[in-house]
């Protein structure tokens, strides 16, 4: 393509740049009020608007993840409930985030991204509502699994409308870091606006999402049109993934109050084990899988997709953990507890802008392996310090495992972006998203059970945190294993880099 070429493209109008034409022929066909028009379409249709509905939709979905870690002593004081109730108002939206995932990055590529997006936005923000609703702890847990349905639409679609609004790499890189600012504004502020609003009520934290999403909905009126791809979905295949997760899941979760031995436990491991395999069957054997297992012929689509489950485990685990414990073990308030993660939330805060330079200047598997190697450093000393240390203490080491977030995920993002190609960007998205939900849901289900035992509560978070630590220390050393010939954008098609 030509400069010339990839300008009139930008522009709107075939063959003129902002009113003046590169062929004189081509702009005399239209009059100068049309091509004024035109413009002001082109200017309308800025990807800067993709780019901006595309990063509160990221900042609303972030939200509803860190923001009700903080609320969850005092949903358990109003609606009652023990800690398995307290896990599924967490794990009930990344759950079902997790499960639909896939099926949503096709839905994205199918339908168009930006149409997927906006139909996300709108049940996102009427779940929120339900969720500020809610007079029992069962309706809440029921509108949290719509929330996660909803914020599934909207997370691959919102990472879709980017890399078709941004097809230049270079571009792109740095629309997915400003695109990450949103999980970065709202990381940092959840913790603190959650504990704000906690104090007057805990409903307060879902209400936020409906003049954010109104928002959103204005943004994305103004955004260009994206291109879809027909394709069947894959309701087989959605099913068996919903089976697998859910047992995987509920499992996990019912351990701490069941036993590892009880019936119920069994028969949701014996169900998410059926339904693995079967998802596996399908997926491999189907016309139309809603998980092309091609894409993981890609050295760099593998090791990304490792490296949001390992990242997550940890990033999400560690607030679970750590806001019961200074609430209920150390006696902080909703809003002391919310302080105590502001320093960690900031690193991000503060680097996130820095993260596209960093890594054209020490490439992207330098930044991934360091910001694994803080996170595990930060997690394994928290979990071998006394019971007395001040929080001051705690709040500062948890800026270890804080660094990881513009360290790890953005570069990550723009990896697996370059490694497929654009048509299948919705999927790759669902892919990374699912392995991040999933290890997410997981960390909340297992470390949950493990601090079920009030009196072992201690003994059950330093061994959370170190089976985190494990993980991203796995994750970090198989990250040496990317040679940085697969952080070169992957041609049309090619999908082995």
């Amino acid at each position: 393509m030509t400069p010339n070429s990839a300008t009139s493209r930008a522009g709107g109008q075939p063959g003129c740049i902002d009113g003046m034409s590169t062929s004189t022929a081509s702009c005399l066909d239209y009059p100068a009020s049309s091509r004024q028009m035109s413009a002001s379409v082109s200017a309308a249709r800025s990807p800067g608007w993709s780019l901006a509905a595309a990063l509160l939709g990221f900042f609303m979905v972030t939200l509803d993840a860190v923001i009700v870690n903080v609320a969850l002593p005092a949903i358990r004081h109003e609606l009652a409930g023990g800690i398995s109730g307290l896990q599924w108002v967490v794990d009930g939206y990344t759950l079902m985030f997790a499960a639909l995932l896939l099926s949503a990055g096709s839905l994205a590529d199918s339908v168009g991204a930006r149409r997927a997006f906006g139909a996300g936005m709108v049940a996102f923000v009427a779940a929120s509502v339900a969720c500020g609703l809610a007079p029992s702890l069962a309706v809440l847990v029921a509108a949290r699994l719509v929330q996660g349905c909803a914020a599934a639409a909207m997370m691959p679609s919102s990472m879709a409308v980017i890399s078709h609004a941004y097809p230049d790499p270079a571009r792109r890189a740095r629309a997915v870091a400003l695109w990450s600012m949103g999980g970065v504004a709202a990381s940092t502020s959840g913790p603190v606006f959650g504990g704000l609003l906690t104090l007057v009520s805990w409903r307060l934290i879902f209400f936020v999402n409906l003049p954010a999403g109104l928002a959103a909905l204005a943004l994305l009126a103004r955004s260009p049109r994206s291109p879809s791809h027909g394709a069947p979905f894959d309701w087989a295949g959605q099913i068996a993934a919903v089976l697998a997760m859910g047992g995987l899941t509920y499992g996990a979760i019912e351990t701490g109050a069941a036993g590892i031995a009880a019936p119920r436990v069994l028969a949701a491991f014996a169900v998410a084990l059926a339904a693995g395999a079967a998802f596996g069957v399908l997926q491999a054997r189907g016309r139309h899988p809603m998980l092309p297992l091609d894409l993981f012929r890609s050295r760099t689509v593998r090791l990304t997709v490792t490296a949001g489950f390992a990242f997550m485990v940890g990033y999400y685990g560690l607030p679970f953990v750590m806001s019961l414990y200074l609430q209920e073990l150390r006696g902080l308030s909703a809003l002391g507890t919310g302080i105590a993660f502001l320093p960690m939330m900031l690193i991000g805060a503060v680097l996130t802008p820095f993260t596209a330079r960093l890594a054209s200047r020490f490439g992207a598997r330098a930044l991934i392996i360091t910001g694994l190697a803080s996170m595990t450093i930060g997690l394994v000393v928290i979990s071998v310090l006394p019971g007395s240390t001040p929080v001051a203490v705690l709040a500062a080491v948890m800026m270890l495992v804080g660094l990881a977030g513009p360290l790890v995920m953005p570069p990550v993002i723009a990896l697996l972006l370059h490694a497929v190609p654009a048509r299948r960007a919705g999927v790759a998205s669902g892919v990374l998203n699912t392995s991040r939900q999933v290890g997410g849901a997981l960390a909340i289900a297992v470390f949950g059970a493990l601090l079920a035992d009030r009196a072992a509560f201690l003994h059950g978070l330093r061994v959370s945190l170190l089976i985190a630590a494990a993980i991203a220390a796995a994750t970090a050393f198989l990250t040496l294993m990317l040679s940085r010939a697969a952080t070169a954008p992957a041609p049309e098609g090619d999908t082995t880099s």
